[in-house]
């Protein structure tokens, strides 16, 4: 495979206007499809990729998130497998065409949004599988033939073990956030797949980050592909502004909710690095008064889902985060991103502040750091190349200041004992207890009912006791008779 060759010097803008969809080859469903979606104007990775995937080349696309990547794949895609569209209710004239490999739940799910949305006009079915729910109704929609098929890896081999999904027919494959499915330890999931897949293929490959680890995966499984980049690799969005305080862990909540309120901030995301952490962290933001949801791997898909459906619809101002929410994810006008605990992984941080900033809006992305996070910190300023500049974290007390030297005024009675001090006309008298009932009887003390030298009682009793009566001279005694042969007199 030879080198694959970006299209134009990385980093560089494109200096006309941005061209619209309505100049690309594409048919007038998908047009509609996507100006009812409200896009007009293409992204740079979409101006740059679209027509190469139309050309029926490999791709490597690198971008940084929030740029319309999916598009980017799913648009070219749709419009070349629009000749295999008909209306036949038979599966077999639905077969598997395109396989959408995501790292998450949350992205497939998203992935699959996309598809429809793009697709509504036309007859091309789809269908998402993943993890965490039953796997009932989506064998019922594979059976019943899909065009595309977003999965994750994990389900997706289950249903390939189960004999429900057959790729023997797939044209184009997708690998979406493909680094981040090697870190969660897809690799070996991924070369199964691919094995299921026909040689002759179209492959595209997106992430908004190359690792070595990466390109040498893409050196396996894709033909001559074409490097397409829009910004320099690992860079960060130039719309999010960063900032770092330097604080501790028992400050990092009060200060987020100082933020939230100093900074008029509607909604946002806090990332923890732990699945617990995020569980405590949202439960004491939701006492403090904020609505507030977890999501972490721990949690259902359907809670999950759920989580995610109410804070897109902006019923939740704080959502609680792993990196499961760091990738692919895509919030609308979100304004701000915490991150309550800097990531182990320095491009985690690229992800997470990828949520704000999104599609040239601005956002803002605050990191909180402790003594002990500087190794990871100095991370993050070697991948994104720029000086990380920490600033104190000041807590503001609401409370006004005690001092204890400022009297209102001083009386000549204060050096009296406290007992003979009149009240104050400024203060309230203190409540007094109200005293316990007195029992006399109860509270009297011990006092022994006969004088210590006097006899025990059962000596009195005895000595007391009436003499025992003497016998009649009519009744004459028993014998006393031995207990043994009757002997003893």
């Amino acid at each position: 495979m030879t080198d694959p060759q970006p299209t134009h010097p990385t980093g560089a803008e494109p200096a006309a206007e941005p061209p619209l969809f309505s100049t690309l080859p594409l048919d007038p469903k998908l047009l509609r499809a996507v100006a009812d979606s409200g896009y007009t104007a293409m992204t740079p990775i979409q101006a740059k990729a679209i027509p190469i995937v139309l050309a029926g080349r490999d791709v490597m696309g690198a971008a940084q998130t929030g740029t319309g990547k999916t598009a980017a794949f799913t648009i070219p895609l749709l419009q070349k497998m629009l000749r295999h569209e008909n209306a036949s209710m038979s599966p077999a004239r639905h077969p598997v065409r395109a396989l959408v490999l995501a790292p998450t739940r949350e992205l497939a799910d998203q992935v699959a949004e996309n598809v429809k949305k793009y697709a509504k006009q036309t007859q091309l079915r789809s269908a998402v599988v993943f993890g965490g729910i039953d796997m009932k109704p989506q064998t019922l929609q594979l059976k019943a033939g899909v065009e595309v098929l977003i999965a994750t890896p994990g389900r997706l081999l289950d249903h390939i073990e189960a004999r429900n999904a057959v790729l023997n027919q797939v044209e184009y494959v997708v690998l979406d956030e493909a680094d981040r499915m090697l870190d969660i330890g897809f690799l070996p999931d991924l070369q199964r797949i691919l094995s299921y897949l026909p040689k002759a293929r179209q492959t595209l490959l997106f992430s908004a980050t190359f690792s070595p680890e990466i390109k040498k995966l893409a050196a396996s499984y894709l033909q001559d592909p074409v490097l397409v980049e829009v910004a320099r690799p690992n860079a960060t969005a130039s719309t999010v502004e960063q900032r770092f305080y330097s604080t501790t862990d028992d400050d990092k909540r009060a200060f987020i909710r100082q933020q939230v309120k100093a900074r008029d901030i509607r909604q946002a995301i806090v990332f923890v690095n732990s699945k617990l952490g995020a569980a405590r962290l949202a439960r004491s933001f939701e006492r403090d008064g904020l609505r507030t949801q977890a999501l972490h791997g721990d949690k259902s898909q359907d809670e999950r889902l759920k989580a995610l459906a109410a804070f897109k619809a902006g019923e939740v101002d704080l959502l609680v985060a792993t990196d499961v929410a760091a990738r692919g994810l895509d919030i609308a006008d979100l304004p701000a991103v915490f991150n309550f605990d800097v990531p182990f992984n320095a491009e985690d941080y690229v992800h997470r502040i990828g949520r704000t900033g999104r599609a040239g809006a601005s956002g803002l992305a605050i990191t909180l750091v402790t003594r002990d996070d500087t190794r990871l910190v100095a991370d993050i300023e070697k991948l994104i190349k720029k000086k990380i500049e920490l600033e104190p974290a000041e807590l503001e007390d609401d409370r006004p200041p005690r001092r204890r030297d400022e009297r209102p005024y001083r009386r000549d009675d204060d050096d009296a004992p406290r007992a003979e001090r009149p009240p104050r006309p400024d203060r309230p008298p203190r409540p007094v207890a109200p005293r316990a009932p007195s029992d006399p009887i109860f509270d009297k003390p011990y006092e022994p009912s006969a004088p210590a030298d006097a006899p025990p009682a059962w000596e009195s009793a005895k000595a007391a006791a009436p003499a025992p009566r003497a016998l009649s001279p009519n009744i004459r005694p028993k014998r006393k008779v031995g207990a043994l042969l009757g002997g003893g007199r």
